[in-house]
């Protein structure tokens, strides 16, 4: 069964590059597009406590904000990622699009003034963060096996959608503080139509006949499953805590804007979003191990020279875009592995539970900085235990993900 789906998902691809490539830039614009609206509160959270205007809140209260749509896009894509092996990328698509619609509407017109209500919106503006396990499933199944690495990267370059929100949110809201949610909720309904008309599954796609429940924990008990959520969740997870968190983390310990560090942040998400597609491609061309190995590496060496504080024009700036280059090459590279040990059929549904596992990895972080600062009046902490986070994760690469990875290829 498992050298049938393998040839179905291989061969079923037409010969032409044409819709290939229109399937993958149409996901990838749809991941963006989701992603922006998924990251729209993350800018505004150190804006409103340094006015006030939603009374005054602590880090704490600012980490929660930001982390609520980020915990529920993650959970949710355990559920979207077996639905999306169900009915494809062409249905979830406008969906999970169209639905995010209602919570980006609901807080710019009426959750804006309350810190409550605001809690309420950001927990259904976690629908957009669940595209990902659309997209990568939809993603794998149109491209061969020598190219997955390479095609899930670009895709995966949509959480650039992210950095959109970073540049946009804050000046759009000074001008109108409705306006970063009426454009971004008629960028998502433009989407769920040009998506509905124009995606395709990939010829060949097998569709499960066994129920979601079953699905879920068949998928759960794969090694590679366990593995590579824990490799995501430090390396995306990483880039998400340091894209909801670092404009509050810049502020506080450098005096910065929220301008200014929001134009850094973005700066920090452009870097980790053109390197995605390049962990990808090195892994095609020289294996997962051997880049995740260097990205655990380089993770564990910049968060500890980011924990000294030192000044951002030399060896700060450095040590984090450094970072950021880590991070998003290790998450394209977590993709690669998954799509060279995996059946295609439960592509859709392994990576629904690593991307849960990948954002799970960026809600704990912001949480945890901002109570060791409130204790501490310090990130140092918080660094240091990235530090040796990604040591660890290097350990476990290079001897339990190294073996399953090499089984899988004897197989």
């Amino acid at each position: 069964m498992t050298a049938r789906h393998d040839a179905e998902a291989t061969t079923g691809t037409p010969t032409t590059t044409g819709g290939p490539v229109l399937m993958l830039v149409l996901a990838t614009l749809g991941f963006a597009v989701n992603f922006w609206a998924w990251a729209l509160i993350s800018p505004l959270g150190p804006m409103f406590r340094k006015t006030g205007a939603l009374g005054e809140l602590s880090e704490s209260d600012v980490a929660l904000l930001v982390a609520v749509p980020v915990l529920v896009g993650s959970l949710g894509r355990i559920v979207v990622g077996a639905l999306t092996d169900r009915y494809g990328g062409r249905v979830m698509f406008p969906l999970v699009s169209a639905a995010t619609v209602i919570p980006v509407l609901f807080i710019g017109f009426v959750a804006i003034d309350s810190y409550t209500l605001l809690l309420v919106g950001g927990f259904f503006l976690g629908i957009g963060g669940t595209a990902f396990a659309v997209g990568v499933p939809f993603v794998n199944a149109w491209f061969p096996p020598e190219r997955r690495g390479l095609a899930i990267g670009i895709f995966g370059a949509g959480m650039g959608g992210t950095a959109i929100s970073a540049l946009t949110t804050v000046k759009l809201f000074e001008r109108d503080e409705r306006l970063p949610f009426v454009i971004t909720a008629i960028a998502l309904a433009a989407y769920a139509v040009v998506s509905w008309v124009l995606l395709r599954d990939a010829p060949g796609r097998v569709v499960p006949t066994t129920s979601l429940a079953s699905r879920l924990v068949a998928n759960a008990k794969l090694p590679i499953t366990w593995q590579a959520c824990i490799l995501y969740a430090v390396a995306f997870g990483g880039y998400v805590a340091f894209s909801v968190y670092l404009p509050a983390y810049l502020i506080t310990a450098h005096g910065l804007t929220p301008a200014d560090a929001a134009n850094r942040m973005a700066g920090f998400v452009v870097v980790a979003v053109l390197c995605r597609p390049l962990g990808g491609a090195l892994s095609d061309r020289f294996g997962p191990i051997p880049v995740l190995a260097a990205v655990y590496a380089l993770v564990a060496l910049c968060a500890a020279v980011a924990a000294g504080t030192p000044p951002l024009d030399g060896a700060g700036t450095v040590a984090f875009l450094a970072m950021a280059a880590a991070l998003g090459a290790g998450s394209g590279a977590v993709f690669a592995l998954i799509a060279r040990v995996t059946e295609p059929a439960r592509v859709g549904g392994v990576t629904g539970l690593v991307g849960a596992a990948g954002g799970l990895g960026g809600f704990v972080p912001p949480l945890l900085m901002g109570y060791v600062y409130g204790q501490t009046d310090s990130y140092a902490i918080g660094l240091w235990l990235l530090a040796a986070t990604a040591a660890l994760t290097l350990l476990l690469t290079l001897t339990v993900v190294r073996r399953t990875a090499a089984a899988s290829e004897t197989a």
